[in-house]
């Protein structure tokens, strides 16, 4: 798709009075779209609602593959029989406001087993979660502790790199990005939504349609902060190096030294702070 129409699709032009000094400019200013996308599951001829989360419109069917994946609903894309933006609506509009997800007989779905029922807002990815117990017990993977090695001037390079990338960001300055990346700093798959775990769920979500989990080799790297949900999500894709522009917040530091994930945070091209795990650092 043209990077034009992306940004068409995930942007949006208002007319604002700018005030600079003793000025005032009449002039149009680009946002970064902020829309909901509900989730629907069907399932041995039940559809289910499962969860509304704001997000940027564009790559919704890898933000839902991502966020099912993550939350340990499927295991595989090939849980997935069917995914297509629901027809009930008669709005084409409002039909891309929703998705739904048809899972095969045999995946092992009971809404009413559900200890939580979903509502994710644009800030936060685990809102509503009963027990961060839960989350800690869905992992899959356990990492090597050698690998991968990324070398100091690599891991310099990735905050420009990653600016660099964002493409809505710099037209609207307005939204995050989440970048994989391999040890030589190749950008492997970048997405960008207003929600930082959404971008996230994207990554992720591409990655398990092309058969490419579990990512033991490679690292990601995040605009904002790094909450308890990114490295969360990570471990579930099987990422063991994360990169944060922002700050940790504690609960994302115990997690990740407790599934011996690399965390870094504030990283800039002349400075970063390890968190956990430093020998995959050269």
């Amino acid at each position: 798709m043209p990077i034009d129409t992306v940004l068409m699709k995930m942007t949006q032009s208002y007319s604002i009075h700018r005030h600079k000094d003793e000025e005032v400019i009449l002039l149009n200013d680009d946002v970064v779209i902020e829309e909901p996308l509900e989730i629907k599951i069907f399932h041995n001829g039940k559809s289910h609602d499962l969860s509304v989360t704001m997000r940027t419109p564009g790559h919704d069917f890898e933000l839902v593959i991502g966020f099912l994946f993550t939350e340990g609903i499927i295991h595989n894309y090939t849980d997935i029989s069917k995914i297509a933006y629901s027809s009930t609506q008669q709005d084409i509009d409002e039909q891309h406001q929703s998705v739904l997800v048809h899972l095969h007989e045999n995946v092992d779905f009971d809404i009413a087993k559900m200890e939580r029922h979903f509502y994710s807002s644009s800030s936060c990815g685990v809102c509503g979660k009963t027990s961060v117990e839960m989350t800690r017990q869905q992992g899959m993977y356990m990492f090597a502790k050698a690998t991968p090695v990324f070398n100091k001037e690599t891991i310099y390079n990735l905050a420009d790199i990653l600016l660099t990338a964002q493409s809505i960001f710099n037209k609207t300055g307005g939204n995050h990005a989440v970048a994989l990346v391999d040890v030589h700093g190749e950008i492997i798959s970048l997405m960008e939504d207003v929600g930082r775990h959404n971008a996230m769920d994207k990554v992720i979500g591409k990655s398990l349609k092309s058969g490419d989990i579990p990512l033991k080799k490679y690292g990601v790297v995040v605009s904002g902060r790094a909450g308890f949900e990114l490295v969360q999500k990570a471990w579930m894709a099987g990422i063991p190096f994360l990169m944060s522009i922002g700050a940790p917040s504690s609960l994302a530091i115990e997690l990740a030294q407790d599934i011996g994930m690399t965390l870094i945070g504030f990283l800039t091209d002349s400075k970063f702070n390890v968190y956990s795990y430093h020998d995959r650092i050269k």
